[in-house]
């Protein structure tokens, strides 16, 4: 089970990764939707799930404290952007550091290695290795079905499932959705 958790992490972190290929700087760090998400900022956030959740919960917390960690502002949602100083290569460098730590841990440790998360409420902080791996794994996937859209939104370049349509075909299958959300406008 272990194994195969890990394998669907490793894939899925990939492809958070990718979603930052071939864009410039600033595409991939503009919000493109109300709530700001943008790909560096997925990224910049993972980097605390993965630190946090199957690091520092076990007693292993990474060799440095993030920066947004140290000053406090990941409470005010720095994690979910990039500083003009914080550049691709640094955050990119950090989330591979982040996740060969946090492979280590999974090599390392059983499933059922109680935890500890620091800033869930008291009393109900302690968990297992196993049920923060899980959390890890679907936190990640959920970020990248953020990270689906936002880079849709920037270069049309959509999720796993693009290939099966060519352009026109996407327009067909588009309109066809948007002609049936119609149906249900009122006069």
């Amino acid at each position: 089970m272990k194994a195969e958790l890990q394998t669907y992490l490793q894939a899925t972190r990939a492809l958070m990764l990718a979603k930052l290929d071939g864009l410039s700087e600033y595409d991939r760090r503009r919000p493109l939707v109300p709530s700001g998400t943008n790909l560096l900022g997925l990224v910049k956030h993972l980097v605390g799930i993965e630190y946090v959740y199957l690091g520092t919960s076990v007693g292993r917390p990474p060799a440095k404290q993030l920066p947004w960690d140290a000053d406090g502002t990941v409470w005010e949602g720095a994690d979910m952007w990039a500083l003009p100083t914080e550049s691709s290569d640094y955050l990119t460098g950090l989330y591979k550091e982040a996740c060969a730590h946090s492979d280590r841990s999974i090599a390392e440790l059983d499933l059922d290695t109680p935890a500890e998360v620091p800033h869930w409420a008291e009393g109900k902080r302690r968990t297992t290795f196993g049920a923060l791996l899980v959390r890890v794994v679907d936190e990640t996937a959920h970020h990248a079905g953020h990270a689906d859209i936002v880079r849709e939104l920037i270069d049309g370049q959509g999720g796993a499932d693009a290939e099966m349509l060519d352009e026109a075909g996407w327009s067909e299958y588009y309109l066809k959705i948007q002609r049936a959300a119609e149906s249900f406008l009122t006069d």
